[in-house]
């Protein structure tokens, strides 16, 4: 087990609990990661297995995250399971074999009472195993039936290019998963993500897995403190330095904030794995800002305090740069185990100021697109018409896994296409998913481009060895 010396002195406690108590800090998530590569294999078996490695790796994690979050006064407000892409487990064509996998896996989140479990992946990045098929051929199904179950397909790599078969396969997916939870909004669709350059150790559903480069079992944890950087810039703009304030002063006040909630996390983190058993490792913390619908754990409010009218105005995308390396900055500082995602996250239904920039005008797909450049997901939880047709969907995505492919960077594509709604139109999903607000797509068609098929190749950039 890696253990490493790390300190905090009383005042660093002191001050992450008047975080917490007026700031929104809290630990978003620790995430359980459990390989089952030792019980992979496609016989009637395997769904059994399955259950009983998570009800007994995760049988005490609700608990101990509960205590440890007690212990220490910083609330842990999910507890979640991710485990090795169950297309590499099931391995062979049977969508049936799959079906089942997926039911053992929502019953072992239900008996064990964690919010989720992820990992319903597959990596077609290149191209499709017999596997990987069934297993995208059932997603809608699966994640339609299942409601703690996550899933995602990483489609594109910069070391591969951008696989456009799987894109397109991906638009008729979503389509299909929103009408199956068409009479909840399609909410199946907020718990699946379509990736370019996933990452083996996000703890952050519901794009989770557990990698095939990860330990047995390991314990990773996603922070969030969008409300504390919040509020240290806006006391920055009510008390400026001498000189002035400008970017450089923004940036460390954003440093500083960032090094006191990782090391928060860090602590949590060590000590819940700790508990967990020595089976279990301390893995990574995410450092990604992921706002919430509470007023002021809002990314958009960041922007707005960096001197934006509206997240979406012009500007945004550099404010947005600023932002996200300065996080990173000040958590590796922090932790020498930084990992997952790290960035800023800008799930649109989940931030009421994102809906409300949407609402005003201030913020289109189209922005969203251009900010993802420099966020982790940049278009996340974004809610489209109902009626858009799964071509214009996967170009969407095409679009998406274009920018991390050149990029070289993790991007993702969480869409909602709410049947029966359009523009402007909202839909209340409640909790931690908030209001999502129907934004509007281009009306003019990529259909004949996203039939073409194949594989886009990989930029020149990608052949470094």
């Amino acid at each position: 087990m890696v253990r490493s010396a790390f300190h905090t002195s009383p005042d660093e406690v002191q001050e992450t609990l008047r975080m917490i108590e007026v700031e929104h800090l809290d630990i978003r998530t620790t995430t359980l990661s459990l390989s089952l590569l030792d019980i992979a294999g496609a016989d009637a078996g395997v769904a059994d297995r399955v259950y009983q490695r998570i009800t007994e790796a995760g049988q005490n994690l609700v608990q101990v995250a509960d205590e440890v979050g007690s212990d220490l006064g910083v609330p842990i407000i999910n507890k979640r399971i991710a485990v090795t892409p169950i297309s590499l487990i099931v391995g062979q064509g049977n969508p049936e074999r799959f079906v089942e996998v997926a039911n053992a896996l929502q019953r072992a989140a239900e008996d064990i009472g964690v919010d989720y479990v992820a990992g319903f992946s597959a990596l077609v990045q290149k191209g499709f195993s017999a596997g990987d098929r069934a297993m995208i051929e059932v997603i809608p199904e699966a994640l339609g039936k299942n409601s703690r179950l996550c899933g995602s397909v990483n489609v594109a790599s910069t070391k591969s290019g951008i696989n456009m078969d799987a894109v397109a396969q991906m638009g008729r997916t979503i389509k299909d998963l929103a009408q199956v939870t068409a009479n909840e909004g399609g909410i199946g669709c907020a718990r699946f993500v379509v990736f370019a350059n996933a990452v083996e150790d996000n703890p952050f559903v519901a794009g989770a897995f557990h990698g095939v480069g990860e330990a047995q079992a390991c314990l990773n944890v996603g922070i969030s403190g969008p409300g504390v950087v919040c509020s240290a810039l806006e006391r920055l703009n009510e008390n400026p330095p001498p000189g002035g304030l400008n970017f450089g002063n923004m940036a460390e006040v954003i440093k500083r904030m960032a090094f006191k909630v990782t090391r928060a996390g860090e602590v949590i983190g060590r000590v819940v794995a700790a508990r967990l058993g020595e089976r279990v490792e301390f893995g990574v913390v995410d450092l990604s800002l992921a706002p919430t619908p509470a007023e002021g754990d809002s990314v958009a409010k960041i922007l707005q305090a960096m001197g934006l009218e509206r997240a979406g105005a012009h500007g945004s995308t550099a404010a947005l740069l600023l932002l996200t390396d300065a996080v990173k900055k000040g958590g590796i500082m922090a932790s020498s185990y930084v990992g997952g995602l790290s960035g800023a996250f800008i799930p649109v239904s989940e931030d009421a100021h994102m809906v409300e920039a949407v609402r005003v005008g201030a913020l289109s797909i189209e922005k969203l697109e251009a900010m993802t450049s420099i966020c982790s997901v940049g278009l996340d939880m974004v809610a489209i018409p109902g009626d858009t047709s799964a071509e214009t969907i996967a170009a969407i995505i095409a679009d998406e896994m274009a920018i991390g492919v050149m990029n070289g960077k993790t991007t993702a594509a969480r869409l909602i296409p709410i049947p029966g709604y359009g523009p402007g139109d909202v839909y209340s999903y409640g909790g931690l998913l908030g209001d999502a607000i129907v934004m509007p797509v281009n009306q003019f068609s990529a259909d004949n481009f996203m039939r073409m098929g194949g594989r886009i190749p990989a930029p020149v950039h990608s052949l470094r060895n």
